[in-house]
């Protein structure tokens, strides 16, 4: 059971518990129906402040499996490509912002590189800090 069921499950079996003692009490139904609105409407809060919270860890290993799948890419596509060799060139991908940085061998090596970065799906942005090596 995870974490959020089960915590759901012990905010419920509390609520049935301040029910049962509130009709035991109060020994009336009214009062007992209004106990049981209050624990629901409580029930109903802390349910959706925790589906927010899923919802937003769920949307930030999102994007880190994107900037993930888009840096694997680049980097295939780079190793494929026999103008370029992927040791020079570092790539890293923050919420589909691309860098690639290192040395090359030639700006006709920095013009490929930008292509194949040009033509990844999901890439936002892209900052070039690649240098051509010097003689």
């Amino acid at each position: 059971m995870s974490l959020l069921h089960r915590g759901f499950f012990i905010v419920l079996l509390l609520s049935f518990a301040l029910v049962l003692s509130g009709c035991q009490q109060e020994g009336t139904a009214e009062k007992a129906g209004e106990k049981v609105d209050q624990a629901a409407e409580k029930i109903g809060e802390q349910a959706e402040e925790a589906g927010e919270v899923v919802s937003e860890k769920a949307e930030s290993a999102g994007e880190y499996m994107d900037d993930a799948a888009i840096t694997a890419k680049i980097k295939m596509d780079i190793l494929s490509d026999p103008l370029l060799k992927v040791s020079q060139i570092s790539v890293t991908t923050t919420n589909g912002a691309v860098n690639l940085s290192g040395v090359v061998e030639s700006q006709q090596s920095i013009d490929r590189a930008m292509e194949i970065v040009g033509s990844v799906k999901s890439v936002k942005s892209v900052k070039n800090d690649l240098v051509v090596k010097a003689d």
